[in-house]
């Protein structure tokens, strides 16, 4: 009886401890569970691999000297020639029937691009429309009969805060072609408002900065929150000129900057820019700052105003310097010419100008230009 008694308290003593460490596991799992892995699980799916063929024309430097001078062509033929480049990105499906963002410098100039689901499913892509300036392309993905697609929700990048987590998820160095599944990075966001001249022709303004590590293959992938929100697009890397690879700093573009540009492309294909202002402006150098009793050389003063121009209607005065432009304050030419850039026929600029010693507010509409 005895025995027994021992048996059945080891048996009950045995079941304990299986059950408290199971009890242990299971909280073990849940605690290693967060945010930040729901998020990854959340918006996976969406992100793609993006793969294209370019062709790049390549100029023979002495052609210009030589010109099409048929006594050295004949001893030397053209040299200019064309060549197909591979080059490879990130994207993210924003709608069920395929429509896909990626960056213009991944896909604006593709002949052919392929897009890789996590699934393994392949794609061709077709671009619906691209923007050099805002550096944005849209492509379509089509679906088979009633396929339809796992897509992001885009979140709100005006409502973003210095310091919280993010997740930048995308194909670095094409390693999604290896897993079929995105690299996932963490970090926080570093800064925002950032306003970058990095390339001729491309606009950078308002840039998300983030510590989450982007690499190549990382641009046109999401930057996300931690509530499973695109709040940018991954674009460009800072490396201080020493190599490609991360250094600590990376830029995505706000998402409400691309909402815009994404609902232009869907219905024109492009974003129209063809307005005009009627103003011709020049730099405030030192010398201008001392005569209009400014403290520091800021700004651009208006050297010349069309008449009947859209300025000229705004009431735009020569010799008025403008300091700010929709609250963007404007301190060279540069500044200016980045929000020339991003605007569009319509738009409505509000314009702060030094005047006689005070600061006078002005709306300037951008009107097409014939």
């Amino acid at each position: 009886m005895k025995q027994r008694t021992i048996r059945i308290l080891l048996s009950s003593l045995v079941a304990a401890t299986v059950l408290f460490g199971q009890t242990v596991n299971d909280e073990i799992g849940r605690s290693r569970q967060n945010a930040i892995t729901r998020t990854v699980d959340m918006v996976s799916a969406a992100v793609v691999g993006i793969n294209v063929i370019e062709v790049r024309e390549y100029r023979d430097p002495f052609a210009n000297f030589f010109g099409n001078d048929p006594f050295f062509n004949q001893f030397f033929g053209s040299r200019n020639y064309k060549q197909e480049v591979k080059g490879l990105g990130s994207g993210f499906i924003i709608s069920p029937d395929g429509y896909v963002l990626t960056n213009d410098h991944v896909a604006g100039n593709a002949k052919q691009i392929t897009v890789t689901l996590t699934n393994g499913k392949k794609y061709q892509a077709a671009i619906i429309g691209t923007d050099l300036v805002t550096d944005i392309c849209l492509l379509k993905l089509t679906p088979e009969k009633g396929e339809t697609f796992p897509y992001v929700k885009l979140g709100n990048s005006d409502d973003v805060y210095i310091g919280e987590w993010v997740i930048a998820l995308g194909n670095p160095f094409g390693l999604f072609d290896n897993i079929d599944k995105p690299i996932v990075t963490v970090g926080v966001v570093s800064a925002k408002g950032m306003n970058l001249n990095v390339e001729s022709n491309r606009s950078y303004r308002g840039l998300i900065q983030t510590d989450a590590v982007i690499n190549s293959g990382n641009s046109g992938g999401p930057l996300v929150n931690s509530v499973g929100e695109v709040i940018g697009i991954n674009t460009l890397i800072y490396t201080g000129g020493v190599s490609q690879a991360y250094i600590g700093y990376g830029f995505a573009l706000p998402i409400n900057r691309v909402k815009s540009i994404v609902e232009e492309l869907q219905q024109k294909g492009k974003v129209e820019r063809n307005f005009w202002t009627g103003i011709d402006v020049r730099p405030v150098d030192t010398q201008i700052a001392r005569y209009f009793g400014l403290k520091q050389a800021q700004g651009v003063i208006v050297s010349d105003v069309q008449k009947n121009s859209p300025a000229d209607r705004a009431g735009i005065l020569i010799a008025d310097i403008i300091v700010e432009i929709n609250g963007e304050r404007i301190i060279t030419t540069d500044n200016m010419m980045s929000i020339m850039q991003e605007s569009r026929a319509g738009d409505t600029w509000k314009v702060k100008v030094y005047r006689d010693k005070k600061i006078v507010t002005i709306e300037l509409l951008l009107e097409k230009q014939s």
